[in-house]
């Protein structure tokens, strides 16, 4: 599959303070790519490495095979970036917003013209199209910079926190959004995130970042095998009491806990369910329901961030 970006052991240095520190990954395209980690991880000191705005400390860059440093004004026209604020002209309408950014792209105002209301369409925002920004709520304000972003219909589109200071409604609209843009095309989305839910929803792949370091990369799924082996079954029951039952003999259980009614079994991976629910009929247990929890983003984040928490201290 082609990259869209490469990232060869880059650091980033702000005086004595690396914001990044020897960090490799490559994006790929047609992807959603998330970049999680707290405050002060460099989530958006990379988004601005990207487009070039930063001068890297040290390592290699490519977008598209170039170099954002060398090459950013053409790179930029064929990506997008909303950031954490929404950047907008308060005082013109979406409709003179969209103008007037479409403007710096080169586009002829017939096509210019054209693409303004095709993308006013697709946001949602036409019957709000001739009114001021400032009269907008927070969500139709995320909506229309979405808009601006993707208005050159981008091979990339950066998204720095664009579900930041909204309510759960506007940000359920912000994924729905999202959703729609990506794998479309052979979109790629580089989306840097507080929210774990957001990112487990949406990428294919997530980076975990900690004081510039890179602490893990892959899917949910691979990340999980790695860092958090085997998955947790729940098993309610009615009789016998569930103190009594064991299946510790079944082949890739790894350990078994008892919480009220609730059987607990830790197995190796989801093909071992099925035998273990025959283990538990032939042990004349009545089950009333089998719940495999899979792992979540959540798990393996905190675990990754607490462990290097603990290695510090």
């Amino acid at each position: 599959m082609n990259e869209s970006i490469v990232i060869e052991r880059l650091s980033h240095r702000f005086d004595e303070r690396y914001a990044l520190r020897e960090i490799g990954y490559e994006v790929r395209q047609g992807e959603v790519f998330a970049l999680l980690g707290p405050n002060g991880a460099g989530k958006t000191t990379t988004i601005r490495l990207l487009n070039g705005l930063y001068t890297p400390t040290e390592g290699r860059i490519r977008v598209f095979g170039k170099d954002p440093l060398k090459e950013g004004s053409s790179i930029r026209r064929e990506t997008g970036v909303l950031t954490e604020t929404s950047a907008l002209y308060e005082r013109l309408t979406a409709r003179e917003n969209l103008l007037f950014f479409g403007r710096l792209y080169g586009l002829p105002e017939s096509l210019l013209l054209k693409r303004t209301e095709e993308v006013l369409q697709f946001f949602a925002l036409s019957e709000r199209a001739g009114d001021r920004v400032s009269a907008y709520s927070k969500g139709m304000k995320q909506r229309l910079a979405l808009a601006r972003a993707f208005f050159n219909h981008p091979r990339i589109l950066y998204l720095d926190e664009p579900t930041a200071s909204l309510d759960p409604e506007s940000s359920l609209q912000v994924h729905e959004l999202i959703a729609s843009l990506s794998h479309e095309d052979g979109r790629t989305v580089f989306l840097c995130t507080h929210h774990l839910s957001e990112a487990e929803k949406l990428a294919d792949r997530v980076a975990i970042l900690n004081q510039g370091k890179l602490l893990a990369i892959g899917s949910l799924e691979e990340l999980g095998r790695r860092y958090n082996p085997g998955m947790w079954v729940e098993v309610d029951l009615l009789n016998p009491p569930v103190e009594s039952v064991s299946v510790a003999t079944v082949r890739g259980v790894l350990t078994q806990q008892v919480d009220g009614r609730c059987l607990r079994v830790q197995v190796q991976e989801e093909a071992v369910i099925p035998a273990l629910v025959s283990e538990l009929v032939l042990r004349k247990a009545e089950i009333t329901r089998v719940s495999p929890q899979k792992v979540s983003l959540e798990d393996i984040y905190f675990k990754l961030q607490n462990e290097v928490r603990e290695s510090a201290s």
